[in-house]
């Protein structure tokens, strides 16, 4: 029972779209990169990178790349670490700018629309999260002490 009331305590600490956020981390963290990197085969592994599609080894390596920086993700909303602060940002921001360049380079995006299209929620994303004072320290205490 304790345990729940500290993960309760826990997802209080941040917005409803950051602990989705936090909780997509952990799936690719303890599901789905695991499978990924240690049973799915060469022959099929896929990476995609800044738009470039990766297959192979380069695709495992980038997988293991993947599982770092979910792993870190996870544990930075958890923690509500302050160095969130830019890179989680950042790192959507590319996922943005991935999606609008693979719609544009690979027959299966769809095209310049369709990337844009794909890239807006995750630009808006990368906004919210430029924009947020939660991984801020000073922010982050002020805000804990307004709500006691």
């Amino acid at each position: 029972m304790q345990l729940l009331n500290s993960l309760l305590a826990n997802l209080k600490t941040r917005p409803h779209w950051m602990n989705a956020l936090m909780l997509f981390c952990a799936y690719m963290t303890f599901i789905y990169l695991p499978w990924d990197v240690l049973l799915k085969p060469l022959s099929e592994d896929q990476e995609v990178w800044f738009g470039l599609l990766f297959t192979g080894w380069a695709a495992k390596a980038g997988g293991l790349l993947h599982w770092y920086v979910y792993g870190a993700g996870f544990w930075g909303f958890w923690k509500m670490r302050t160095w969130m602060f830019p890179w989680a940002a950042l790192y959507t921001a590319q996922i943005a700018a991935g999606m609008a360049v693979w719609s544009f380079l690979d027959a299966r995006g769809g095209g310049v629309t369709t990337g844009l299209m794909v890239a807006i929620p995750f630009l808006a994303l990368a906004v919210a999260l430029w924009r947020t004072s939660y991984f801020k320290p000073a922010e982050k205490a002020a805000e804990t002490a307004e709500s006691q």
